[in-house]
């Protein structure tokens, strides 16, 4: 089995990675087994003021930093279970120590094995904003859409002020049901949960449109791939497509 490395960058969703992959294990391998899996993980607190002023390079280079320690301490590729960090992950520059499975790539394939054909795009700002899910999407031939303008501002404060601390409201899961029924209005097949947190507030129970687990799919594929069930990512950051 090969060594999974979990790049943390909100720990909430990445604890929710990590005990997805455990499980994924079990399931696959019986009680009590599971890929080796290492997880490092820097306070998000560090970047807030690069991620405000867009600089990527910096960005990269902080995550480059915890690929090095996952790569020194054995592991053979990584997950990264925060979806806006993949707008620095994808920008250019040096190649990552070793290889990375793309949470966005992750997504996208399961919305086209479902023949989905609009998929909602619920996470930060950044990411709602940002060019990963449109890219990832759309290299597959799948539209795409976001909420309104003052929607994706209560998406937003909601993960900072809430889900990414530990906070998961009715009132927000309220919030969270409305915005995405207007998604479904607006044409959409399915709603992709591109915050790791949102997985913990949205379920596909309360959800008016069949949700895309951006969590759950990254942990459940990389452990495909430590089972040697699926190829190993060649991606080591940088451009795709």
């Amino acid at each position: 089995m090969k060594h999974i490395g979990i790049l943390a960058h909100s720990f909430e969703g990445a604890t929710l990675c990590f005990r997805t992959a455990c499980l994924e294990g079990v399931k696959h391998l019986g009680p009590h087994m599971h890929p080796e899996v290492t997880m490092t993980c820097s306070p998000m607190a560090l970047v807030l003021e690069a991620w405000e002023r867009g600089d990527n390079a910096k960005l990269r280079a902080f995550f480059m930093e915890d690929a090095k320690k996952l790569a020194a301490a054995g592991c053979e590729f990584f997950v990264c279970p925060d979806n806006t960090a993949h707008i620095a992950l994808e920008s250019p520059g040096e190649p990552f120590p070793l290889p990375g499975l793309h949470i966005g790539e992750v997504v996208a394939e399961q919305a086209a094995m479902a023949g989905r054909t609009k998929v909602g795009i619920l996470g930060t700002k950044y990411t709602m904003n940002g060019p990963v899910y449109p890219g990832a999407l759309g290299r597959r031939g799948i539209g795409w859409a976001v909420p309104d303008e003052a929607d994706r501002k209560i998406v937003d404060d909601i993960i900072f002020e809430e889900l990414c601390l530990g906070i998961f409201t009715d009132s927000a899961r309220d919030a969270y049901v409305r915005i995405i029924d207007k998604l479904k209005s607006d044409g959409c097949d399915a709603v992709a949960l591109v915050c790791t947190e949102i997985p913990l507030l949205i379920t596909q129970e309360v959800s008016p449109l069949p949700i895309l687990d951006s969590t759950r799919l990254l942990a459940a594929a990389a452990v495909e791939v430590a089972l040697g069930e699926r190829p190993m990512p060649e991606w080591r950051g940088g451009p795709i497509g």
